[in-house]
C-alpha cells in the first residue's frame, strides 16, 4: 500500500544540503503521517540551522507541523541579517575554525573557540550554557537539540567565512578590542608593563602597546599589522555593525 505523498521545494540557497534529485521543482516524497515537517527537512540533510521558514500550502508552520497527504511545502532560507534574541550576540567555534575565530575577535566580536575537539556534546553544552552561536561545518552537531542557536559556515576559505558571518549576523564591529588569542579585552599598556615580552628589536622601535586583561598577551603594530589593517578595512567597508 502507498503512503501519502507531500511535494517539497527547498530554496536554491539550500541546495548543496540536499541530493541532486531534489534540487529543482517541487519533489514528492512519501510521509508516514507521524513525523514532524522538522523531521522530514533534517532527513532530507538540510540543518534546521539553515530553514528561514517553512511555508505549507502559501500558510507558515512550524517545525513541529506533521505534514498531511498532499500538502506543498517550501523550504526557505534563513532571512539575513537573522535576528538571534534573547542574548547579546557572540559566537562559540568549533576546532576546525580557528582562523575564523582569530578574525572575529580581531573586529571585537565576542568569540570563544575550542582548539581542540571536545565533542559534540560538550560543545552543544556550552552553547546552551553560554547562550553563544555554534559556527560549525559540521551537520550532525548543528543537528543537537540542546545548541542555544548555530549557523553551518559554508566555505572552507577563512576570506569568505568571514564576509559569509558578517553579512548573516550583522554583528558590531569594535576592531582591536579583543585579544586574539583567547578573546579577552585590550586595554592600553606601558612599554614597562609588557617589557617581559618584548624582544630587542620591539623594544626598541614601538612604544603603543595594548595587553589583555584576561591572560596578559601584549600587542602592538608589528610586522603582520598591515595584514590585519587589511581584514579590518574590508570588513569595515562592507559592513557598518548593524542593519
Amino acid at each position: 500500500m502507498n503512503r501519502p505523498e507531500i511535494h517539497v521545494e527547498v530554496a536554491p540557497e539550500l541546495h548543496l544540503f540536499v541530493p541532486a534529485a531534489l534540487r529543482g521543482a517541487a519533489t514528492a516524497l512519501a510521509t508516514d503521517g507521524v513525523s514532524t515537517l522538522g523531521h522530514v527537512v533534517e532527513s532530507l540533510g538540510v540543518p534546521l540551522t539553515e530553514v528561514g521558514t517553512l511555508v505549507v500550502d502559501d500558510r507558515e508552520v512550524p517545525v513541529s507541523h506533521i505534514p498531511a497527504a498532499g500538502e506543498r511545502v517550501s523550504v526557505r532560507a534563513v532571512e539575513r541579517p537573522q535576528q538571534v534574541p534573547g542574548a547579546p550576540l557572540r559566537f562559540l567555534l568549533d576546532v576546525h575554525l580557528g582562523t575564523l575565530a582569530r578574525r572575529l575577535r580581531l573586529l571585537g566580536v565576542d568569540t570563544a573557540y575550542e582548539s581542540t575537539d571536545i565533542g559534540d556534546p560538550a560543545l552543544a553544552a556550552r552553547s546552551a550554557a553560554e547562550k553563544r552561536v555554534m559556527l560549525s561545518r559540521d551537520r550532525g552537531l548543528l543537528r543537537r537539540r540542546e545548541l542555544w542557536a548555530g549557523a553551518f559556515v559554508y566555505s572552507t576559505r577563512p576570506d569568505d567565512q568571514l564576509h559569509d558571518v558578517l553579512d548573516r549576523f550583522a554583528p558590531e564591529l569594535r576592531p582591536w578590542t579583543r585579544c586574539t588569542a583567547c578573546n579577552g579585552l585590550l586595554r592600553e599598556a606601558t612599554k614597562d608593563k609588557v617589557a617581559d615580552q618584548l624582544k630587542g628589536g620591539t623594544q626598541r622601535s614601538y612604544d603603543v602597546f595594548a595587553q589583555c586583561t584576561d591572560c596578559g598577551r601584549a600587542y602592538w603594530k608589528g610586522a603582520h599589522h598591515d595584514q590585519l589593517e587589511a581584514i579590518v578595512a574590508r570588513a569595515l567597508a562592507d559592513f557598518s555593525g548593524g542593519r
